[in-house]
């Protein structure tokens, strides 16, 4: 695809990005079959390729108007369409340079600058969104079900290891999941250290960045990245082996560390290092003896795998082939490859969108009577959960000691 650079834009190193991404785009619409927003509505603003020329028109005029925000914002950013694409499009990429310049070129009313600033203080914040969600949880039996199904109950995490191994990987512990869900990281320190590895938490450490970047937040962003590299540091130079996410969207993100900060000399070798160290708790099990957890397979399971695991991290039999090796029976679940509708702060901003495709995507895991659905991602497991008729449950959960 041809772009012919606003004057705004030439030279800058957006507008270069944006003319090397939009030269691999061929108009083929390939795209179109798996980007579950344009199969909702079949409206072409709401697939890829109309997005892309709602971005081209407004990098070409140096103009858009709210309803360009209108179909960027309901893209869920599950890079579907990249997995499809013939010709290598990182649609990812310019989707988040897209909404950065849209930010600038076409602000939005006050009310909605300030609630979604409201909304990204209040979940990356793990203090804050922790409070906020002990509250909800106190109220959770006088709330009405709509809202009562979007709060998990409290749940206790269970005791933790107190062994320390000569091995040790460090833990992303996260936002939203500390609090949340806190099976899934109790269950992770337990399940490493029967095989002999000591998960360690950088107590600096924070929300990974991915709520900030993709909201186009891009400068806090790179704060939350400077921020983790800093806590990090010490443990790596200390001999970490690696560095274990348990939320498939914060592993996505820890991997595109080395090229958001491939520019800032100061931390462009610590980011790159980071980005190789980082690896999903499924990644460092396949090279481990299971057997030494003695996992208990009993329930039928379908698993879901979110779409930063298959489309951003290109691991999509990653749980699958972790679970069959432990022996666990597993259902199949069609239209594997389309989004549940939670995306991050997604199931929030758009609710009737997220709500349709978490409708589809349940039918779909539930079609062969599976007694628990299992899922690699935090948020996808929250949204899922609201709408399931059985337990909706983290992966290692299944692997758990306790």
């Amino acid at each position: 695809m041809h772009l012919d650079l606003h004057p705004d834009f030439k030279g800058t190193s957006q507008g270069e990005q944006a003319r090397h991404l939009l030269s691999a785009c061929v108009h083929c619409g390939f795209c179109l079959a798996t980007c579950p927003t344009y199969l909702d509505n079949r409206d072409e603003r709401d697939s890829p390729r109309g997005r892309i020329y709602l971005i081209k028109q407004l990098l070409e005029t140096g103009q858009a108007s709210a309803r360009t925000h209108t179909h960027l914002d309901r893209c869920l950013g599950c890079r579907s369409c990249e997995t499809t694409c013939p010709s290598g499009m990182q649609y990812g990429q310019l989707l988040d340079l897209g909404r950065e310049l849209m930010e600038h070129r076409a602000p939005r009313p006050a009310t909605q600058t300030g609630g979604r600033w409201l909304l990204r203080r209040a979940i990356a914040n793990r203090r804050l969104f922790s409070s906020a969600l002990r509250l909800g949880q106190l109220l959770r039996p006088l709330l009405p079900r709509f809202l009562r199904d979007q709060i998990p109950p409290r749940v206790h995490p269970g005791a933790l290891p107190t062994r320390v191994h000569a091995r040790k990987m460090l833990l992303l512990e996260g936002c939203v999941q500390s609090a949340a869900t806190p099976l899934t990281n109790a269950a992770a320190r337990r399940v490493f250290d029967r095989l002999g590895i000591s998960l360690v938490a950088a107590p600096r450490a924070g929300c990974c960045g991915a709520l900030n970047h993709h909201m186009a937040a891009h400068p806090d962003a790179l704060q939350d990245i400077r921020r983790n590299i800093d806590a990090w540091w010490p443990a790596i130079e200390a001999g970490a082996e690696a560095i274990v996410t348990t939320a498939t969207g914060c592993g996505s993100m820890l991997a595109d560390y080395g090229r958001l900060l491939a520019a800032d000399e100061a931390y462009a070798d610590r980011a790159r290092r980071v980005s190789e160290l980082a690896r999903d708790a499924a990644q460092v099990l396949l090279d481990e003896d299971l057997e030494a957890l003695g996992a208990a397979a009993r329930e039928r399971v379908a698993v879901h795998t979110p779409c930063s695991l298959q489309h951003a991290l290109q691991q999509p039999q990653l749980i699958t082939g972790l679970l069959t090796r432990a022996g666990f029976e597993l259902v199949p679940a069609p239209d594997s490859h389309l989004c549940c509708g939670s995306a991050g702060s997604y199931s929030i901003l758009q609710p009737a969108l997220a709500k349709r495709l978490r409708q589809r995507k349940l039918e779909a895991l539930e079609t062969n009577a599976p007694e628990l659905i299992a899922t690699a991602n935090v948020g996808c497991q929250l949204h899922l959960q609201a709408g399931a008729s059985v337990p909706v449950v983290h992966w290692l959960q299944l692997l758990d000691p306790a």
